[in-house]
């Protein structure tokens, strides 16, 4: 048998009862979690951030780079428009995700898709509409495209050594790390993506106003852009509600929240409105659904229905409203609960190609590390271009020492006996370097002739005049400056187009107004602790008898309020439900009522144990009592929030039951009950506030091993006898068994 290798590490395999044992199996190496994680998750998360998810300063993804690149070398920016199948197969050379993968993200570069304000690729088939969810493009054998003319911009001197080139996944062919690209393409185009633990969101620019906007910063680099670059503009046009202080915020951080509008008219004829623009963040189904939703809900009386025209024409949706309706005053009702106005959320994350992670940038520093990167993409096609100047000159230079004796030079080549020797006695002849003499060589039979040779070296003095031309524009900074700001003009000339998106300088905030369309009147709501739910106005309070409650279930709490008041559920689950009372019917105390989980769609097995019943302001707190003696006091406004949620996770502290919990407006005092049958009496004053929601609190009563604290009801005058026995000056306290005297209840454990 052969000897192993000591070099072989793999561990050592014995056979014991028809099983395979290896010697090293079950066997646990220490090892840091922050190693584990750099070793194993870092370089994933490393390559979605810098291969796949975040831009560059080119203003592309990798696949898209891949795309368009691949387009370009097949010929398709001068050429027919070819089937998108073989474009997605030509694209796998260099980006082997899937042909799927590769198809859904040349469509979102499609004019017909018609998600940028300018289209890289020009389509020709259904590639669907990026404001509508449910219309799907075409299997990619179906349709066809070619690159745009806008990507002469891209490409034009890409074969000049304008940018590196890298070998693909299996080093078959060359690719470009960037485009040079000759304007700021990362704020012409939206582009959105999500990383490990990062993403982006860039929104697009009007083509024209940010050229310039670049130029003044070329020209005066602390230059104010807010007059020239004015705001975001989208493909889907829409309104913009401008606001300056949120316009500043991107430009300086590169984050920041806009709000934008549909466009709609009023067909007074067909008593309709026709909204024929939306946000770009929206979709036509999305819009659809958010009216019918409210329209169930009653909020939209005067909506009669509501349907998508979309058609040959464009975008389309048609709201049919009633003949008496205000047009104006339904959309804004609209504007303020759908998304026929939502906000455009700005992340400007950019990777930078001299550096190895992302950045957050504004637009200002975006705009100054694209002049910086064009700058660098000026200066190597000049001197790619003053390179292949020199090599010119330095032929001709050969080539006119030939001139002075064109026989010799034949007589050269006619006696040379073999031809590997003509270069060399060609060098020595006429005292000239090996690439002149192979020029000299090569130049063909019919050419060796004085005119010939005299055109070529008329040559001389163009080239002489193109390497001085060149070596000053790499010496002056200014120079490179001038010939970006001649760049950016030539494309406002060729590509620039008016705004699709109108700003708003000036406009009424949208406020919904469904407050105002809920009636306010006295109501009194009782809460079981089954978790059943009744809205009971004082009329039929006063008709009727006695309560219907299921078997073994009891009030838990009675409350006088009105039919405008925020709810709040807190449940078994740590969570807490917000609605209204309003969101509930109507209804009699003979009657069960309603089933408060089902009503609000908790989780399963989930039930609710407290009621707090509040106004908008959310004035007052709430203390949460847990079987461990501890207390912890929250401001009510802690459950306020901006959006309309309906579910808060966290709502109060999960490491021990919650036995009760109490509202407060103002400072009262409770009884303490311990399943020792020991009374705490104490003053809610003493709990300071946390800031916390699911804080564990502080320690109230003070409980041996296998006591809890059992129950907390509101103290009543004159219940204890001597009042001082329950009453602690400090806590947490045990408090006081009862007396014979005492007046409360008897608890029999």
């Amino acid at each position: 048998m052969a000897r192993k290798s000591k070099s072989n590490s793999k561990p050592s395999v014995r056979q014991l009862d028809d099983k395979t044992h290896i010697s090293s199996a079950g066997i646990v190496v220490e090892q840091q979690i922050t190693d584990t994680i750099e070793n194993n998750f870092m370089p994933y998360a490393m390559s979605i951030i810098l291969s796949r998810a975040i831009p560059a300063i080119d203003g592309f993804k990798p696949s898209q780079r891949k795309i368009l690149y691949m387009m370009y070398k097949k010929g398709l920016l001068t050429s027919a428009m070819a089937k998108s199948a073989n474009i997605v197969g030509e694209v796998m050379k260099l980006n082997p995700h899937g042909d799927q993968a590769i198809y859904e993200t040349m469509v979102r570069l499609t004019k017909g898709y018609e998600a940028l304000l300018h289209p890289y690729v020009d389509s020709k088939g259904t590639f669907g509409k990026v404001y509508s969810r449910d219309l799907a493009w075409a299997a990619s054998r179906y349709t066809e495209a070619r690159l745009d003319k806008i990507c002469n911009e891209l490409f034009s001197d890409i074969d000049k050594d304008t940018v590196d080139m890298v070998d693909n996944y299996d080093n078959s062919m060359k690719e470009p790390m960037l485009l040079p690209v000759t304007f700021p393409t990362i704020l012409i185009n939206p582009n959105s993506g999500i990383a490990a633990g990062m993403a982006c969101s860039i929104c697009s620019f009007n083509l024209e106003e940010l050229c310039k906007a670049t130029i003044e910063l070329i020209k005066r680099p602390k230059a104010e852009i807010y007059d020239i670059l004015l705001a975001p503009d989208f493909s889907t046009g829409g309104y913009l509600l401008y606001d300056r202080a949120a316009i500043e915020e991107i430009y300086t951080t590169g984050r920041g929240r806009i709000k934008l509008r549909a466009k709609y008219r009023y067909d007074k004829e067909n008593s309709c409105i026709d909204i024929y623009e939306i946000p770009a963040t929206t979709t036509i189904e999305e819009i659809i659904d958010k009216v019918i939703e409210k329209n169930k809900e009653g909020k939209f009386k005067e909506i009669n229905d509501i349907r998508d025209e979309t058609g040959i024409n464009g975008l389309k949706i048609t709201i049919d409203i009633k003949r008496s309706t205000d047009p104006d005053a339904l959309m804004t009702k609209l504007f303020a609960s759908t998304p026929l106005e939502s906000a455009f959320n700005a992340n400007f994350n950019v990777l930078v190609n001299h550096r190895n992670y992302p950045k957050v940038m504004g637009v200002y520093e975006i705009l100054k590390e694209w002049i910086e990167f064009r700058s660098e993409c000026v200066r190597r096609r000049t001197e790619y271009e003053l390179d292949k100047y020199r090599k010119h000159l330095h032929l001709l230079q050969g080539l006119e020492k030939i001139l002075v004796d064109i026989d010799k030079a034949i007589a050269i080549i006619r006696k040379t006996e073999e031809e590997n020797e003509v270069v060399p006695n060609l060098m020595i002849g006429f005292r000239i370097d090996k690439a002149q003499a192979e020029y000299v060589a090569d130049i063909k039979l019919r050419h060796l002739n004085r005119e010939y040779i005299l055109k070529q070296l008329q040559k001389i003095k163009s080239l002489t005049e193109g390497i001085a031309d060149r070596e000053d524009i790499i010496a002056n900074p200014k120079r490179v400056n001038k010939i970006i700001i001649d760049e950016l003009n030539s494309v406002i000339q060729k590509y620039g187009k008016p705004r699709k998106t109108e700003i708003i300088y000036s406009y009424e905030e949208a406020k919904d107004d469904e407050q105002e369309d809920i009636p306010d009147y006295p109501v009194t709501l009782f809460f079981t602790k089954e978790g059943y739910f009744k809205k009971v106005t004082p009329q039929s309070l006063r008709m009727s008898n006695s309560h219907m409650l299921k078997e073994n279930d009891e009030l838990l709490q009675t409350v006088e309020t009105t039919n405008r008041k925020e709810l709040l559920f807190f449940t078994n689950k740590c969570q807490c439900y917000k609605t209204s009372a309003s969101f509930f019917d109507d209804t009699k105390i003979s009657v069960l009522g309603d089933f408060v989980a089902a009503k609000l769609e908790m989780e399963e097995g989930e039930l609710p144990l407290y009621m707090a019943v509040t106004d908008e302001d959310y004035k007052g707190s709430i203390i949460f009592f847990f079987e461990n003696g501890k207390a912890a006091k929250v401001e009510l406004s802690a459950y306020k929030t901006v959006t309309k949620r309906k579910k808060l996770i966290k709502a109060f502290s999960d490491k021990s039951p919650l036995v009760a919990a109490v509202q407060l407006e103002d400072e009262k005092e409770l009884v303490l009950v311990s399943s020792a049958g020991k009374h705490l009496l104490i003053n809610t004053a003493v709990i300071n506030v946390k800031t916390t929601k699911n804080t564990g609190g502080v320690s109230v009563m003070s409980l041996k091993k296998g006591q809890r604290l059992f129950n907390v009801r509101p103290y009543e005058e004159g219940e204890f006898a001597k009042v001082y026995r329950f009453r602690a000056k400090n806590l947490p306290a045990a408090g006081a068994l009862l007396s014979p005297d005492d007046k409360s209840e008897q608890i029999t454990f």
